[in-house]
């Protein structure tokens, strides 16, 4: 549990976990009909969030059980290199868009649950504007510039849903038949 995903259906990567005792390293690539092993994490970690495809993946956020952490690293298809962090260490995120033009999304700091949103532009993550409603243990998807997040915990299940037009984030009139949290996407 607790792992990331990137890709497409027929080229997809998921990355991290929770094996426990410790966090796992590894990523695992999906052809469409069988998983094979990739490349290692630099970091042992769960609760992070991915974007991007399978060669070009970014994986970023991350706790190890006792810290929240604001890791970043990217994937080429065959071997992780440890990037630029996000601005603010964070942990049951959720991503979006490209290993060059990246999104992370609300999620928890270490103490609180937040609203924050940062763009990565494929060397550096900057802050962007916030989500109207901090939440952590949701789900987001689509491009930096067109994305949305919805569920999550907001101290209770959400099936709210928020949309990202690359400046603000705007509650939509759509939302889950059922609130819930700890989502996942790819």
């Amino acid at each position: 549990t607790g792992n990331a995903a990137a890709g497409i259906l027929t080229a997809a990567i998921t990355m991290g976990g929770e094996p426990m005792p410790t966090r796992s390293t590894l990523s695992e690539e999906y052809n469409g009909s069988t998983w094979t092993a990739g490349g290692a994490l630099n970091n042992g970690r769960a609760m992070g969030a991915g974007a991007g495809t399978q060669t070009a993946t970014l994986f970023f956020g991350a706790f190890d059980g006792a810290t929240t952490y604001a890791y970043t690293e990217s994937y080429d298809g065959s071997s992780w290199t440890s990037e630029n962090t996000l601005t603010t260490p964070t942990r049951q995120l959720a991503g979006a868009g490209t290993e060059t033009a990246g999104l992370a999304a609300a999620g928890y700091n270490g103490t609180a649950i937040t609203a924050v949103s940062e763009e990565y532009n494929g060397t550096s993550w900057t802050a962007g504007n916030s989500l109207n409603t901090a939440r952590n243990k949701l789900s987001g998807d689509g491009l930096q510039t067109a994305a949305f997040v919805v569920g999550g915990d907001t101290g209770s299940a959400s099936a709210a849903m928020e949309e990202y037009d690359g400046t603000d984030w705007t509650t939509s009139p759509a939302t889950l038949g059922t609130a819930r949290a700890t989502l996942a996407a790819a």
